[in-house]
């Protein structure tokens, strides 16, 4: 499923061929573990380092990275808990960016949410790992047994408990992708317009938005709830960008966005999550904005895009 061929000592080249097969699915592991786009790219490269200094042949090079890769997060995490706990206002994890267009979305049907990565923080790290090498990359019970040094009872048994805490934390609404790049253009023309009524029409009443700012950019240190006052809060968030500001239709992790640009520097990413109104359309139930600059640090302004 996840595997080449095995493979021996052999050469540094075919080394680096197989590693690079598995690049994407080490970097997928590595930021759903911490959603973070810059520590995953940390972990990609410790990766890498263990695996060209292994010795002997590797029986299953997708499985020895993997395993790999999965502890040296579960490491890494004891620290990002600490951060996390100084942290200023909603923490939103960092996102991964690409065009409206792009053919492969962000991690094509590996695709995973914001909404769906800030649940996973409350799972053990435990938890998150077998939720992780399970349903995103679909890892038997057997080998994450073996990666992380459990009985495969005791991982089917952390699996069922994860499962159903994102269950809880975080009730689905499937919608096709069109429908939600409609809904999300539909509302950022009434914001960009300013029109307050509009906006109200296209909000749940119980929408919620969390803005994350870090402590380092002005943002609401709280979410915001209600129609009307998060109708207020964003257009007044608009205001304060002025006329520089600028509006982009992305994909964020894989699901419709949009990218604010201020004097053509990326300033915020935003994606929304939707229910289903009384008359079939589509409601904003929640907004996720990240505009803390040390999460964006890896986008581009549109014209060039995020990872791929």
């Amino acid at each position: 499923m996840h595997d080449t061929p095995p493979t021996g000592e052999g050469p540094a080249d075919t080394r680096l061929a197989d590693f690079e097969r598995h690049r994407r699915m080490v970097f997928g592991i590595a930021y759903r573990m911490l959603g973070s786009v810059a520590d995953a790219e940390d972990l990609v490269q410790d990766t890498w380092l263990r695996w060209s200094g292994a010795t002997g042949p590797v029986a299953a090079p997708g499985g020895f990275l993997a395993r790999t890769v999965t502890n040296l997060a579960l490491n890494r995490l004891d620290s990002a808990a600490v951060r996390r706990e100084a942290y200023v206002g909603p923490w939103l994890p960092e996102p991964l960016v690409t065009g409206p267009d792009a053919a492969d979305g962000v991690e094509r049907a590996e695709t995973v949410s914001l909404a769906l990565l800030v649940v996973l923080e409350s799972l053990s790290p435990l938890e998150r790992a077998v939720f992780v090498l399970k349903e995103a990359f679909g890892f038997s019970y057997r080998e994450i047994a073996e990666a992380l040094d459990r009985t495969e009872s005791a991982c089917r048994q952390v699996g069922s408990r994860a499962r159903a805490h994102v269950r809880a934390g975080r009730p689905r609404f499937d919608a096709p992708p069109e429908l939600r790049r409609r809904a999300t253009d539909e509302f950022l023309a009434a914001c960009v317009g300013g029109d307050i009524g509009r906006m109200l029409e296209l909000l749940a009443p119980d929408v919620t938005t969390w803005s994350d700012g870090g402590g380092v950019i002005r943002a609401a240190l709280r979410p915001v709830t209600g129609a009307e006052n998060v109708a207020r809060f964003v257009l007044g968030v608009l205001r304060q960008l002025g006329e520089d500001a600028a509006v982009h239709p992305v994909l964020v992790n894989g699901e419709p966005g949009l990218l604010v640009t201020v004097d053509g520097a990326v300033d915020s990413v935003s994606v929304l999550d939707f229910v289903a109104g009384t008359d079939g359309t589509l409601l904003v139930s929640a907004i996720r904005a990240v505009r803390n600059p040390h999460k964006l640090t890896h986008l581009a302004a549109p014209g060039a895009a995020g990872r791929a």
